[in-house]
This record gives structure tokens, sequence and C-alpha cells, in this order.
């Protein structure tokens, strides 16, 4: 594995052959992905992190959605990755899903994983004093945060069974730096939905029975916009898809990858 700054981003790149590339949501990073590596042997593995997430910098401009599609399309010129199929978690997806439907030609299929279209609009306030809260309140709110996502964003199994997913959710999020994660925020409260009725290509779209953000209901009717989608329920997970239910996500995106002949 090798880890490239690309335009300000660090990357993580690891595998040859066919390309697949990793999109994280707010609060993640490459990390998002290290539980699915497995299934994606075989292939050229491309893990980002998103401008003012991780390791990347922070841009001085605000942060948008259409910033962070420019941020992906970015790594993938430089990488000469003319074809990929996109990961994407929670925030994540709706980056993969404007990818697809702006550049159509470089998305081979999407696998997205706590997927929505947007936020729904009586959940925008709400991101936004999160963002306010991280750029007044520095590395003490990125804490409360953090146990308040755990709190909020886990499934009952995980928190009675699985204390050491627990504590990588709440790293994750409490070491973002405090202005990338609030600038994060703004972001997706800001988000509006890609015209999902031009993609074209197979999609998987995987949440969890507990999943808040991305409901089982929601993403059944995303599923029925997107032509030839497919949606699987993961019982007792909450949004942390691919921390809260690493073997199940790796199978099904083992599968997706590789159907069978």
């Amino acid at each position: 594995m090798s880890t490239h700054l690309i335009e300000g981003l660090a990357v993580e790149v690891e595998g040859d052959g066919p390309a697949v590339v990793c999109v994280h949501g707010l609060g993640g990073t490459s990390n998002t992905w290290t539980p699915l590596l497995p299934a994606m042997q075989g292939h050229k593995i491309i893990r980002i992190d998103l401008p003012g997430s991780g390791r990347s910098v922070l841009p001085a401009a605000e942060l948008s959605i259409e910033s962070m599609v420019d941020a992906v399309e970015a790594v993938c010129r430089h990488l000469n990755v003319t074809e990929a199929v996109f990961l994407g978690h929670s925030m994540g997806t709706i980056v993969c899903q404007h990818v697809a439907t702006r550049r159509p030609s470089l998305v081979k299929s999407l696998a997205l994983f706590g997927p929505l279209l947007c936020p729904p609009d009586a959940g925008r306030p709400g991101i936004l004093a999160r963002a306010d809260k991280a750029a007044t309140g520095g590395s003490a709110a990125m804490q409360e945060i953090a146990d308040a996502i755990v709190a909020a964003a886990t499934s009952r199994e995980t928190k009675e069974t699985q204390p050491a997913v627990l504590a990588l959710v709440r790293e994750s999020v409490m070491r973002q730096a405090p202005e990338g994660y609030a600038k994060s925020c703004i972001a997706l409260a800001r988000a509006q939905a890609a015209p999902v009725e031009e993609i074209a290509v197979p999609t998987l779209l995987m949440t969890g029975d507990q999943d808040g953000v991305a409901p089982v209901a929601a993403v059944e009717v995303m599923a029925a916009r997107i032509a030839g989608s497919q949606v699987a329920v993961l019982a007792g997970c909450g949004h942390w898809t691919t921390f809260e239910r690493p073997a199940e996500c790796t199978q099904a995106l083992h599968q997706f990858l590789r159907p069978a002949n």
C-alpha cells in the first residue's frame, strides 16, 4: 500500500486490477473501508480522505458536495482511472451519486452503505448546529459530538456486544479537525439530491435495520428511483455499517464485485 498526496488529498492505493474508489462519510476516513479490504482483493483499491477530513488538507473555501465531487474526479484523473466501482458511506454516498450522474462513463457500478439522497429538511438545522458546535468548541466539542454519534448512530446490539466498534466510531469522529468537520457538516446540510433516475449501472444499497440516518423505508424509496438497484438490510446494525457488521458487508460486497457467471 502507498499513500499519495493528490491536490492536498491523502489517498491510499493498493492492489492491481479494476479500480475501486472508496468515499467515506462525515466523520470518516479511509479507514471506514479497512474492514472490507478482503472483498476488494484483485482490484486496485483507492481510498480517499475527503477535503478537510482525516489527513487531507482543508481548503480555504467553503466545502460543498460539488467540491467533493471535483476532488474525487481529480484523484481519478491523477491515477489514470477511467472506469471504477464506487463505494460510498453516508455523506460519501451522496458524493458517489453525483459522480455517477455527472460523469456516467467513470462509474462502472455503485455500492452504497448507509445511503441517502440528501438530508431530510427537518434534519438540516441539527447538522448546522453541529457545525457551529465543532467550529466554536474545538477538540472538547468534537469529543461531545463523538459521544453523541456513538449513542445515536449505532445499534443496540453494537452497544451491548461490540465495545471495540464503539471506540472505533468515537475515535474516527473525535480525531477530525474541528474546522474541517464543521465545514463538512455545512456541506452535508446544504446537499441536494442527484438526479438518480439517470443512474444506469448496477447499484447495491446496504443499510442497517436500526439506521436512523438511512432508514430502510427511505432506502427502499431510493431503490425505486434507481433502475435495477438491490437493497440489503443488515440485522442488528446502525449507521456505521462497515464497522458494525463487517463480515456481512464483506460477503455482500464480494458477491456484488464477483457476480456468479
